[in-house]
């Protein structure tokens, strides 16, 4: 699937209180095809059944660092899709389901939304979210690692 079939967009990132921030990915391309690539034994795959990652194709230092978000299957390792977006958005994401975390107590730090032209596809309430540089070493002080999680 190619990255420009989807937009990313993110709300409760700029918020007086801490709140769950949520990340929509819509997908305008052959819906088949990513409804496939979420399907596993005739259903959808499950929140414990996936992983995001976020890996930057630029240095972090650079101007305007890009990088790419990745939802892959946990038990599989393969990619169910993946889209460009700005570092600056995606740590200032981060940044916002820490606090959210930290202020409730709570694991589910973020929401992510799929959808499609046809409507919404998944849902997935997550607590981490790995960060890596473009040399594709884990950055451990930008991720989203629970409490009591060892990697």
């Amino acid at each position: 699937m190619r990255r420009d079939y989807f937009t990313l967009t993110v709300d409760g990132v700029a918020t007086d209180e801490p709140q769950r921030p949520v990340v929509t990915i819509t997908y305008e391309g052959p819906t088949e095809q990513l409804e496939s690539r979420l399907t596993k034994g005739g259903s959808l795959l499950s929140e414990e059944e996936v992983d995001v990652a976020y890996r930057l194709k630029d240095p972090l230092d650079a101007d305007s660092p890009e990088g790419v978000v990745a939802l892959a299957d946990r038990m599989t390792g393969e990619y169910v899709l993946e889209l460009n977006a700005d570092a600056d958005s995606v740590f200032e994401f981060i940044e916002a389901a820490r606090e959210f975390g930290a202020e409730r107590d709570n694991d589910d730090r973020y929401r992510i939304v799929l959808e499609t032209d046809d409507g919404h596809l998944a849902t997935y309430d997550m607590s981490s979210l790995l960060v890596y540089d473009s040399d594709g070493d884990l950055l451990r002080g930008e991720s989203l690692i629970p409490s009591g999680v060892e990697l």
